[in-house]
């Protein structure tokens, strides 16, 4: 017997019943072109209807993870969505927002500053769009092509931003961000968190702000234990919800960080692997 088909054996004899999946969407519950299969989303509607809640949980900002929800019917027939990597989650039947958690204002200047100091660039969202100093940079574009967004020039963030924050983006070559998250570290370490979900994609969300955490309180809303949860992901940020849920779980494309965390690792998003998942855990 493979050392995969063990472990997949080795799980399901332990007999959880998984109530909750988390799913990252970019290169976990989309293919490589940004498209949700149909045996993806018959799988999560085969999921919804055993009784699972199904949280949608990404870095894309809210009206970047709505499309994918709206085609999986989650106003209709049940499911969350957790946007900016955990700063906000939105019932989708009761359409309402159940939690939420912003950006201090004071730091918004600073994080625009670090960037621009290192030749990086500063990004946000406003509404339907992407917001940034530089819009033609080819990581901005990168983000907006993420989200199906159009990019809005701005001439100065900090003074444009007049709403609540969520999340900012600083995107450029890796190396270029480092001394952007070591100065902004020190300088607000206490207030944020800053990390990789790419190696040219710093994020930048409210301290304790994390996938982890946001599941956390879901769950516990929910009634829901840890132990009962199934998260699936495939990027950096991943891995802090795919170390808290019960069962986590790595795309076979994911780095080698994620897969090295994981507790299982599945065929590739390119291959329906979350459909995988549901068919020999929530299923079974």
């Amino acid at each position: 017997m493979s050392e995969i088909k063990k472990r997949l054996e080795e799980i399901k004899s332990e007999g959880t019943v998984y109530r909750a999946l988390a799913l990252d969407l970019d290169g976990t519950l989309m293919d490589s072109e940004k498209k949700l299969s149909e045996e993806n989303k018959h799988a999560v509607w085969q999921a919804i209807e055993a009784g699972t809640a199904v949280v949608l949980a990404s870095g894309r900002p809210m009206f970047g993870v709505m499309p994918v929800a709206k085609q999986l019917e989650l106003d209709k027939r049940g499911g969350y969505v957790l946007a900016y990597n955990g700063g906000n989650i939105w019932d989708c039947k009761a359409s309402k927002m159940v939690y939420e958690r912003h950006i201090p204002p004071e730091c918004i200047a600073a994080i625009c500053d670090a960037a621009r100091k290192n030749q990086a660039a500063p990004l946000t969202y406003f509404e339907d769009r992407v917001i940034s100093e530089k819009a033609d940079d080819e990581y901005v574009q990168r983000e907006a092509f993420c989200n199906s967004a159009e990019v809005m020039q701005v001439d100065n963030i900090p003074e444009f931003v007049d709403y609540p924050v969520a999340k900012l983006l600083v995107v450029g070559e890796h190396s270029r961000l480092l001394p952007v998250k070591e100065e902004l570290e020190k300088q607000y370490g206490n207030v944020l968190e800053l990390f990789f979900s790419e190696d040219y994609f710093l994020e930048i969300v409210p301290k304790n702000v994390g996938k982890d955490v946001s599941l956390a309180a879901l769950l516990d809303n929910l009634g829901i234990e840890q132990k009962e949860l199934i998260a699936c992901g495939d990027g950096l940020n991943d891995l802090s919800m795919i170390s808290y849920a019960g069962l986590g779980i790595a795309m076979e494309n994911a780095y080698p960080e994620v897969r090295d965390r994981a507790d299982y690792v599945t065929v590739s998003n390119d291959e329906n692997g979350v459909a995988r998942i549901i068919k020999e855990f929530i299923l079974k």
